[in-house]
């Protein structure tokens, strides 16, 4: 009983030496590759605003440091409402994207929607660019 435990223990311990490096480097390229797609978020790259869609920026920055962009946003379609998200910050450089979001209340006066967003890390921002797909809307100066 001992012998047989032993050549079985000896046994798997062989088989598992014998692709554990080809399959430690495929294991460790497909986590590469999926950290990489984590890393870079995914934007539409399609624009679903017309320029008359779209008016009123600003950006401001609160006490702390934190900038905000305003500005509104015009859809027709009442199930969906206009929505600033996915910030970038670069040194002084800060974009937004507007986009589309699911409405779940109710619609808006006209369907212009006010949006305000809040850039997270931007302490040092001084510019901030409005993007929409990969049209630039708007390119804004940081009032202190």
């Amino acid at each position: 009983m001992k012998r047989s435990i032993t050549m079985l223990v000896a046994g798997t311990a062989a088989l598992a030496g014998c692709s554990q490096g080809g399959e430690s480097n495929a294991a460790g390229n497909i986590a590469n590759a999926a950290a990489s797609k984590a890393a870079a978020p995914k934007r539409s790259t399609w624009c679903f605003f017309k320029d008359a869609e779209t008016k009123g920026w600003s950006a401001a920055a609160a006490p702390g440091g934190t900038v905000t962009v305003k500005g509104k946003g015009h859809v027709n379609d009442p199930r969906y409402r206009a929505e600033l998200g996915q910030s970038e910050v670069s040194g002084t450089r800060a974009s937004v994207w507007l986009a589309w979001g699911e409405n779940r209340s109710y619609a808006s006066p006209d369907n212009w929607w006010d949006v305000t967003f809040a850039v997270p890390g931007s302490a040092g921002v001084t510019d901030v660019t409005v993007m929409c797909g990969k049209q630039t809307i708007a390119e804004l100066k940081v009032r202190r």
